[in-house]
């Protein structure tokens, strides 16, 4: 009889008691910047932030899509001396972002390389039939700092055939974005994806910190394989590689990394670039920059930077991949995890 009297009290107090939380996982996905998205998140309550989450991505399309012929980014291509962006918070971000990583990048990353990208197939408008002379010739309108300029208010181009491009920073800018989002809404522990960039926050439903799979950098591979699993610790992750996005004409493979100071698809060892940093869209922006400088002066950047890491995938002298890893990555990285 004590037994019983001890039960039903117990369940009489969790019944006249707050509500007992359960912590379940999350999980909204869809199609967003002609890619996907996935955003998983641990909720106590159940709410779904699915309405919040397609909302944003709708403004950031309406803003820097370039397949989106409406958006900002799309009438500011058009235009002849550029419209006003002041108004267009995420153009604005975006933009003063590129500007400050062409700088610290000494221009490897370089949103007007948009003309070029187009010439060569790889962007939003048809190719062309390229050569030496027509490269010179696009190059004039390349380099932020020779032909875009900005004030306060709005952002001018110095000629009509100056184009941007913020796709190499856009996406995880938008990572960043629904990041904050979830943050405003009490959201502890999230990882966000969009198009592949990530950024992680507090743990996962097992407590244990977000684990991310890093593609083995090889063209034709029947089935994904993965070269790493990096565990991320509140951070944001962005992956960018040339095994992929490629064409052959004539017998020639051309990578879609076109160089911006030479106006030529790149030509190195270095197959593909994962930075870690505390934001997506910087880490997006300087994987990039990565693939253009390629590995040796990938490594000489990094090692005069702080508070950021990286994993390097590259070809050696056989044919073979090989991985440079930064001292603060390791703790958390697991490299070839198929073979184990």
């Amino acid at each position: 009889m004590r037994y019983f009297l001890v039960v039903i009290i117990a369940f009489m107090l969790v019944g006249c008691g707050e509500p007992v939380s359960v912590k379940q996982k999350m999980v909204v996905e869809g199609f967003a910047q002609g890619t996907t998205y996935n955003v998983s998140y641990i909720s106590v309550d159940g709410v779904s932030h699915q309405r919040a989450i397609d909302s944003l991505l709708i403004e950031i399309d309406n803003s820097m899509s370039t397949y989106n012929k409406n958006s900002l980014i799309s009438r500011w291509n058009k235009s002849e001396y550029g419209v006003n962006f002041n108004n267009d918070l995420n153009f604005t971000r975006v933009f003063n972002d590129s500007r400050q990583i062409y700088e610290l990048t000494e221009g490897a990353f370089d949103p007007t390389v948009a003309p070029l990208v187009n010439a060569w197939g790889f962007g939003f408008e048809n190719s062309e039939e390229i050569d030496s002379s027509k490269i010179q010739e696009i190059l004039k309108y390349v380099g932020f700092e020779q032909n875009v300029i900005s004030t306060i208010d709005e952002t001018h181009k110095l000629s009509s055939k100056v184009m941007l491009d913020f796709n190499a920073i856009a996406q995880g800018y938008t990572v960043d974005v629904l990041g904050s989002l979830l943050e405003k809404r009490g959201i502890k522990d999230y990882l966000v994806e969009v198009g592949g960039e990530l950024k992680a926050k507090g743990l996962n439903i097992n407590d244990t910190l977000w684990r991310i799979g890093i593609d083995r950098p090889l063209p034709n591979l029947k089935e994904r394989e993965i070269e790493a699993i990096i565990n991320l610790d509140n951070k944001a992750l962005a992956t960018s590689g040339n095994y992929r996005k490629f064409y052959e004409k004539n017998g020639l493979k051309y990578s879609h990394t076109i160089n911006p100071k030479t106006g030529y698809p790149v030509e190195h060892n270095l197959l593909s670039a994962t930075v870690v940093s505390t934001e997506c869209g910087f880490s997006d922006a300087i994987a990039t920059a990565f693939m253009v400088m390629g590995l040796e002066k990938s490594k000489e950047f990094l090692n005069k930077q702080v508070n950021i890491e990286a994993l390097l995938i590259y070809s050696d002298e056989n044919g073979e991949l090989q991985a440079f890893i930064t001292d603060g990555l390791k703790d958390f990285i697991e490299l070839n995890p198929d073979k184990k």
